[in-house]
């Protein structure tokens, strides 16, 4: 019997923290070997096969990891700092340092962050078809008019790179504070739909991410979390 093959960008991807697109990448750009020749797009793996990646063994076995972060304001998600703002792995053990985030915050907002080193999961978690609820606290600069409340939830708001659109609830007793429910992933999003209607968002917390939620983890503090 034939040892079970897979393919070679989803290998990377489960055992590198890849995406399958930055695993094909890789492949095309000559830093992955098969059985010591250059791999190729669409190529094929089993247990049997050496892969390496920038001349180094990737292993066949691999244990996924699965991390729910509480990120502070002041951070950004990229894995090196921005001029003089740090980056969230900083906060983080050197285990962590080659983890993949799961979707992104800016550096002015806070809330759940995942981290991993299984390729599938993030891809699974970010891709719009899999349609992962996201719900966030925002608090506004101004009071938000009903109508513009309602527009945002039944028409949308035009945005550069599309119609935005998402449901608004209040959650607190003036109307500066709202809870955001969200299904997209779109660069800065919420800021850019209520800027494009004239306020200016002064907080945006993540508190959910798909079954994910912060449950009272502490900012700066992570926890290691079951895959859902």
């Amino acid at each position: 019997m034939q040892p079970q093959s897979i393919r070679l960008n989803k290998f990377l991807a489960e055992r590198l923290g890849l995406s399958r697109r930055e695993a094909d990448t890789a492949i095309v750009s000559g830093k992955v070997l098969v059985n010591g020749k250059p791999a190729v797009l669409g190529a094929r793996v089993d247990k049997n096969t050496e892969v390496c990646y920038n001349k180094k063994i990737v292993p066949h076995e691999v244990g996924f990891t699965y991390i729910a972060f509480n990120k502070p304001v002041g951070y950004v998600c990229s894995r090196r700092a921005q001029g003089e703002t740090p980056t969230l792995y900083s906060l983080l053990p050197a285990d962590f340092q080659k983890f993949k985030t799961v979707g992104r915050l800016d550096k002015d907002s806070s809330g759940l962050i995942l981290l991993t080193n299984d390729g599938d999961f993030a891809f699974e978690m970010t891709h719009p078809k899999f349609y992962k609820e996201k719900v966030y606290e925002v608090e506004l600069d101004r009071e938000l008019e009903p109508l513009h409340q309602q527009m945002i939830a039944d028409f949308g708001v035009e945005l550069e790179d599309g119609t935005s659109k998402f449901a608004v609830v209040r959650s607190g007793e003036d109307r500066k504070s709202f809870q955001v429910i969200l299904n997209e992933g779109r660069n800065r999003q919420i800021r850019r739909t209520f800027a494009a209607l004239g306020y200016r968002v002064v907080k945006l917390h993540r508190i959910q991410f798909g079954r994910y939620q912060l449950a009272g983890l502490e900012p700066g503090k992570y926890e290691e979390v079951k895959k859902y």
